[in-house]
């Protein structure tokens, strides 16, 4: 599992960590593992020539001393001073021992450039880029050189992720010790291009609960779920299906699809598309409703394609956990949420995340983070915020929020979000927490979304259809005992 930390605990690992050390080796250590990725990138290192936009803080710093390094073997390295007066002088004297120099025009070198180092602002600066910087950022993001940031583009917020100002747009980042929320939320991690992680020796000293974590392979494969030989159908779970319309049918086959293909034993469905549910899914167990008499299940999935049709408050009012979707959310309230015994897990994407919240659009999807945890509190719900980065969040806000690292943008297709919905209410159904089962779900559905598309159009059926394959290559991914 990867982790995310905030800036604050970084500085006082990064502090705790340095009384331990003699002075200085925290920025060798990082200066070198910045290097070594520079050098990888031009073919050659001799006779490449590198820029480096050097700002004032310790993040000039491990640009000079990569410099450095760089210089040494056979690089043309030309600094480019962005606060003369408050550059770090004792890694400005080594690149300049070891035979780089300081720029007179930043736009002349920048032009010839190989690789360009961007040593502007670190992981404290706020606001985007001062206007002085702006156009050498320019310039270096138009010169058709590698940009290499140090620890996080200038510009980005590394709690957050959100772009205030104008951001230098890498092609790599070289994180040092840990990552950082701001290079895998949008729109930070847009602009983060490849990361690396260099090591530095963090991992002794920072807390054990991160700020964010990203499910891999081997943390799905742990939190899937499998029958037993003694399983029939219905100890493996029972989702509850309570979706589409006369307008909108094709909704409920796709949520029905997604959960068929979730771990759950049995799905049964509950409105008025029952005739085009069973059409495709002849196993699937229909009813006209309503939901309390449709029969047992150990989870409901309600909203997509619902329109006006009935079921959201007779779901809400059962004792399994709930899934709401779509329609689902129009209208929610926060404390008949909060008052059910079951979990909830909600899946709104950024417009339905700002009509439950009162706020633009613009506003969630600019501050992604922020906008799920505030989700999650006023709702004590587990929260799905669905998009160019897909988080989870818990309503316990010491637990990490987690974001998703599978998907393509192909996936922004219509019904691809009832499918994801089925396969988490399945999820759900099977047994999984509504936080595992939200990420879980948004992992495979993610995967099966790149499998399809593979750089070109998908729809969402064919997304369902791919979730098993996505399933295999997650388990077949991890060595079994």
């Amino acid at each position: 599992m990867r982790t995310a930390y905030g800036v604050e605990t970084v500085r006082a690992a990064e502090g705790a960590l340095m009384a331990r050390l003699p002075e200085g080796t925290l920025m060798q250590r990082a200066a070198a593992g910045l290097a070594a990725v520079c050098a990888s990138l031009p073919g050659r290192v001799y006779g490449s020539r590198v820029v480096l936009l050097v700002g004032s803080g310790d993040n000039g710093g491990d640009a000079l001393y990569a410099g450095a390094r760089l210089a040494r073997r056979g690089a043309g390295v030309s600094a480019v001073l962005l606060a003369p007066d408050r550059a770090h002088r004792a890694g400005l004297a080594a690149l300049l021992r070891a035979g780089g120099r300081v720029a007179e025009d930043p736009y002349g070198v920048l032009d010839k450039a190989d690789v360009v180092v961007d040593g502007i602002t670190g992981i404290g600066g706020k606001g985007g880029l001062r206007p002085a910087a702006v156009p050498v950022a320019r310039a270096a993001r138009d010169s058709g050189a590698t940009v290499v940031a140090v620890d996080l583009p200038s510009g980005v917020e590394a709690d957050t992720g959100e772009i205030t100002g104008e951001a230098l747009r890498a092609d790599v980042t070289v994180t040092f010790g840990t990552y950082k929320p701001g290079l895998l939320i949008d729109p930070g991690r847009e602009h983060a291009g490849a990361v690396r992680l260099v090591d530095i020796g963090l991992d002794a000293v920072l807390p054990a609960a991160p700020d964010l974590e990203v499910l891999q392979h081997a943390d799905v494969a742990a939190r899937l779920p499998r029958p037993a030989a003694e399983s029939d159908k219905y100890r493996r779970g029972v989702a509850g299906i309570v979706a589409g319309s006369a307008r909108y049918p094709g909704a409920a086959v796709l949520a029905v699809a997604g959960a068929l293909r979730g771990g759950a034993g049995a799905v049964r469905y509950v409105g008025p598309a029952a005739d085009a549910v069973i059409a495709r899914f002849p196993e699937t167990l229909v009813s006209q409703g309503p939901p309390r008499k449709a029969g047992r299940v150990q989870a409901w999935v309600v909203g997509p394609g619902l329109g006006d049709s009935p079921g959201v408050a007779e779901v809400l009012a059962s004792d399994v956990p709930v899934l709401i979707d779509a329609d689902g959310l129009r209208g929610l309230d926060p404390a008949t949420v909060r008052a059910r015994s079951a979990q909830t897990l909600l899946t709104p994407h950024a417009g339905e995340a700002a009509a439950l919240l009162g706020v633009q659009r613009e506003q969630v999807e600019s501050a992604r983070l922020a906008s799920v945890r505030e989700l999650a509190a006023k709702y004590g719900a587990t929260v799905l915020l669905k998009g160019s980065t897909t988080l989870v969040a818990a309503p316990e806000p010491e637990l990490p929020v987690r974001v998703n690292p599978t998907g393509t943008p192909w996936l922004a297709t219509a019904g691809s979000g009832d499918v994801l919905s089925g396969l988490a209410g399945s999820l759900l159904a099977a047994g999984l927490d509504a936080r595992d089962a939200g990420s879980v779900a948004a992992y495979l559905h993610g995967l099966a979304g790149r499998f399809t598309a593979d750089g070109a159009p998908t729809a969402a059926f064919t997304v369902a259809e791919a979730v098993p394959t996505a399933w295999r290559s997650v388990t077949e991914a991890v060595p079994t005992a």
